[in-house]
């Protein structure tokens, strides 16, 4: 979608977004508590606000975006639950597959995500496999990931290889996000004011940014709030 046909606040500068956006989507279930609907319509609701938000992110031109899908810790909720989120990230990769492919959106994942459902692996590897040349977005899904995991998972591989890692830029390449620069800017919604065990290697200059609003309610309007807040600061990545 050409920028001009974009509904974007005044003090946006779309000459200076993020390069990579990550986010940490909570509040689903609570959402849907307080609604008196059951915790997996809260999930749904969140699918289709990834959706709004992944196009709208699309729409700005923002090259990378990451969210954090389902965790390792995850595991601990009700099976129900559990596969009630699975069924709806499968659904959501079988139904848009097309999409991503017109919108030029490769689909990767960072995680074990070969622990999942045999059903959902099939969905998550024919995804991959027919958006791998594709270019213009790249949309990482951190799925069954947890960031302790994953330096364990690269330290463990190291020592596979048979060599030392002599620089950071080194132990990168072994990420499972090793093709994506690091998070600019990552968003937690719902009011946490935490990290919960996300990109722990890969947010070393991040810039955060907290909402108290529930994931199935976080707007493009309030995507942008953050954008424009993520603007007023200077980055000094260590230097005065």
């Amino acid at each position: 979608m050409p920028a001009g046909k974009l509904h974007v606040l005044k003090q946006l500068d779309l000459s200076r977004l993020p390069t990579h956006i990550a986010i940490i989507m909570d509040g689903n279930g609570r959402w849907a508590t307080k609604r008196g609907l059951p915790r997996n319509l809260g999930h749904k609701a969140g699918c289709e606000n990834l959706k709004r938000i992944i196009t709208h992110i699309y729409d700005l031109g923002i090259k990378y975006a990451t969210f954090f899908t389902f965790s390792t810790e995850n595991w601990k909720r009700p099976q129900e639950e559990i596969d009630g989120i699975f069924n709806i990230v499968r659904d959501y990769l079988d139904e848009d597959a097309e999409e991503f492919l017109r919108r030029g959106a490769k689909v990767v994942v960072s995680g074990d995500y070969t622990r999942l459902p045999p059903d959902l692996v099939k969905s998550i590897n024919n995804i991959i496999e027919k958006t791998k040349d594709c270019d213009r977005f790249t949309l990482n899904l951190a799925i069954n990931y947890g960031g302790r995991d994953e330096i364990l998972r690269a330290v463990n591989e190291a020592i596979k290889q048979g060599k030392p890692i002599s620089n950071p830029a080194e132990f990168s390449k072994l990420l499972y996000s090793s093709d994506l620069p690091d998070p600019d800017f990552i968003i937690r919604t719902s009011g946490e004011m935490r990290v919960s065990n996300f990109m722990l290697w890969q947010m070393a200059y991040s810039e955060f940014y907290f909402t108290k609003t529930y994931w199935p309610a976080f707007s493009e309007r309030e995507l942008q709030l953050a954008l424009i807040d993520f603007q007023k600061r200077k980055r000094r990545f260590g230097s005065i």
